[in-house]
């Protein structure tokens, strides 16, 4: 047997021995633990009450402090709700038809009371005491008290200044005041400014149509024929003229005034550490600029 084969025969049987030792591996393994089965129990549950999270107590209240009822608040907001009924009707109401609109026809009398007390001191409510036969009533107050056409163009002619009149204010106590408006306008009867927005009214004043007439086409075309000058040619012509514009003062600019650079002055009285060579060298410092 050559010295070849002893090493290719050695390399075999090293080789059988370690894939014997893999599949020992392979077949040997941990023994396998079975998986306990879920139980219930009583402990787990108690936890879970435990750690539920206690609320406090609430805090002791001084027998000398007024309950906190909302009371106030709510009977302000029925307030509102009444003073809107007001606003939508053109007639005064009774209490009655007041409370009866909120559905507060079986609250207590006290309550009722202060409703009515409110109203009658409310700034926004006009109170008509109650006469023989007839009851009290309420009725909405708005900034300006015009509800029609002709009492829009009574108020306007009364002014005794040329303060025009919000058409916002004169909604508040008559919501179709901007038909009306509309239509004096085409009449000639208003002066009327809109929003751009929405073309809706914004502010009227009072017109007279007799103070407007019309003027011939012939005249208008020859109106229409001018063409102005430009901004700075009427300037030219009348520097031309010998003539100083108004505003010319005003766009003149003043001359800048250039500050001059001081020029630094030599040092002088400095200390001389070169005394030793006082022959040799020269003294050049009034070449110096």
């Amino acid at each position: 047997m050559s010295y070849l084969e002893k090493k290719v025969n050695a390399f075999n049987a090293n080789l059988s021995k370690v894939a014997g030792k893999i599949e020992k591996k392979h077949t040997v393994g941990a023994p396998v633990r079975p998986i306990p089965s879920p139980t219930p129990s009583q402990a787990s549950d108690s936890s879970k009450h435990d750690l539920k999270r206690k609320r406090p107590d609430p805090p002791e209240v001084p027998y000398s402090q007024p309950r906190d009822t909302g009371t106030g608040q709510h009977i302000m907001t029925q307030i509102t709700y009444a003073i809107e009924y007001l606003k939508s009707r053109n007639t005064p109401q009774t209490l009655s038809d007041i409370l009866s609109y909120l559905s507060m026809q079986t609250r207590e009398q006290s309550y009722k009371s202060s409703v009515e007390k409110i109203l009658r001191g409310h700034d926004k409510v006009n109170y008509y005491p109650a006469k023989e036969g007839t009851a009290a009533l309420f009725s909405f107050r708005p900034a300006h008290n015009i509800r029609s056409a002709e009492s829009l163009l009574k108020y306007l002619q009364a002014q005794r200044t040329a303060q025009g009149l919000s058409v916002k204010e004169l909604r508040d106590g008559w919501p179709d005041a901007e038909d009306a408006i509309t239509q004096l306008e085409g009449e000639g009867k208003l002066l009327v400014t809109r929003n751009k927005k929405d073309n809706h009214a914004r502010m009227v004043w009072p017109n007279d149509p007799s103070l407007g007439f019309e003027i011939d086409e012939e005249f208008q075309n020859i109106w229409n024929r001018i063409k102005l000058p430009e901004p700075g040619a009427l300037a030219d012509e009348l520097e031309k003229e010998g003539l100083t514009p108004a505003n010319k003062n005003r766009t003149m600019k003043k001359p800048v005034k250039v500050q001059e650079k001081t020029k630094r002055k030599p040092r002088s009285g400095g200390k001389t550490t070169n005394v030793h060579m006082a022959g040799i060298l020269r003294d050049y410092s009034h070449l110096k600029k």
